[in-house]
């Protein structure tokens, strides 16, 4: 038995160590799939729901470069008509700091809001947001108090305004998280999702410029078609668009959106640069984070319609009835992590204050909640069929009834007893005179 210990303790010794060195391996692996980014500052969320997949100093503020044009080209969408007429102002025109781009816009020249939102969002034109901003508010000054209280309402606690465009200033910051909600409210309207995966738009002659020369091509490298092999062929074929910046405080900055089969994502990368081999990491960063997203996380079913939550006794109903499922009233879906194992997570159940009968199919009974990944996914719980309400009256009758029939039943049991007793002690009477004639007159017979 000694020799059989010895011969076992270095195996057990080697076993142990191969479980450690797993368990090492696994969690080496763990932190190397999280992405791996150049830059300092990002998120990575799901468009619909919001859902943070990823995220690095998300609220740590940034100078946001033009990717503020994202909260002028809002406002501009609630506030204008696409076929409405703004007028260039001399401000528009040269308040522009040399080397900002621009679309050449002339001073007192007459654009439609569709063709300065082109220019705004496409080659990230400065001088077409001052003009949409003088147009709807009167001033940048004015415009920036109203770019302010947007970002409040749509819960940016992390931002302030000072222009439209992005030109550099030391009061104008934002965070990547913040830039994730405003590019989410965004990509809601159509024509800022159809304009910003746009490669290219130009401005027509108008009554200023006699030219049909003003083109333009987009600064997002994701959706730039390139079907080289070289290093700077940033194109990602999952990229829907959304908006650039860069000043020399900012850095390379931008707000980008991708789909692949039914999930849209949106990425924030702020204060990027070049690899040591010359390579803009601003399209890296956005792929890298687009692949991390698709392939670890996906739309699954949690519960299933119709399928059963609970089964619940409801008061004052009637025994064929009481027993009822709160059944789903529609498919639970997540955006889950991949491999997640639903059946683990025990959901909070929230029933209707004074649940009792009656109570018709498919009534609202309450709500069923799945905290998963930190977000929550609810839904209605209803009746699977009708609860009837116990009659009072016919329940009473029928006690009532009942009662009446076991007084009569005893009430019968008694006389019938009583009725064989007497029946006993007459046969026992004239059995006991016939002993006792039998007893006194022996030779009678």
């Amino acid at each position: 038995m000694r020799h059989f210990i010895k011969l076992k303790k270095p195996i057990l010794l080697f076993i142990v160590f191969l479980f450690i060195s797993n368990l090492f391996c696994l969690n080496v692996y763990a932190e190397s799939s999280l992405p791996d980014v150049y830059t300092p500052s990002c998120i990575l969320i799901e468009q619909n729901s919001g859902k943070i997949l990823y995220s690095k100093n998300a609220n740590t503020r940034m100078f946001p470069a033009s990717t503020t044009k994202i909260m002028t080209a809002i406002l501009t969408l609630e506030n204008c008509k696409l076929t409405d007429t703004a007028i260039a102002s001399h401000n528009a025109v040269y308040s522009i700091p040399y080397s900002y781009s621009v679309a050449t816009i002339q001073e007192g020249e007459e654009l439609t809001i569709e063709q300065l939102l082109n220019v705004l969002l496409i080659p990230s034109a400065n001088d077409a947001a001052v003009v949409l901003a003088e147009h709807i508010a009167g001033s940048v000054e004015a415009f920036a108090d109203m770019m302010n209280s947007k970002a409040l309402e749509l819960g940016c606690k992390g931002t302030h305004f000072v222009n439209p465009n992005g030109v550099h200033n030391e009061d104008h910051y934002t965070t990547a998280y913040d830039l994730a909600l405003m590019g989410q409210y965004a990509m809601q309207f159509d024509t800022f999702r159809s304009i910003v995966q746009k490669t290219s738009c130009s401005l027509p002659a108008t009554n200023k410029y006699d030219k049909e020369d003003r083109l333009f091509n987009t600064t997002n490298d994701l959706i730039k078609k390139n079907y080289s092999s070289s290093p700077t062929n940033y194109y990602y074929e999952y990229a829907t668009g959304a908006k650039t910046g860069y000043t020399d405080a900012a850095k390379n900055c931008i707000v980008a959106t991708a789909t692949k089969d039914n999930v849209s994502l949106i990425a924030v990368v702020l204060h990027d640069g070049q690899t040591d081999e010359g390579l803009s990491q601003r399209p890296i960063d956005c792929k890298t984070l687009f692949e991390y997203g698709f392939n670890n996380y996906s739309f699954q079913q949690i519960a299933a319609q119709n399928s059963v939550a609970q089964q619940i006794i409801v008061k004052n109903a009637t025994k064929e009835t009481e027993k009822l499922d709160l059944i789903y009233s529609e498919d639970l879906v997540g955006f889950l992590p991949n491999g997640i194992d639903i059946t683990t997570i025990t959901p909070n159940i929230k029933l209707t204050d004074n649940l009792v009968a009656p109570i018709l199919e498919g009534t609202n009974v309450g709500t069923i909640t799945y905290n998963i990944d930190g977000l929550d996914y609810s839904c209605s719980l209803i009746a699977s069929h009708t609860v009837y309400k116990t009659n009072f009256v016919k329940t009473i009758m029928q006690l009532a009834l009942l009662i009446l029939f076991l007084y009569l039943f005893a009430k019968f049991l008694h006389f019938k007893n009583h009725k064989h007793s007497k029946k006993y002690k007459t046969h026992n009477r004239k059995k006991h005179s016939k002993s006792y004639v039998d007893n006194f007159y022996p030779y009678r017979k």
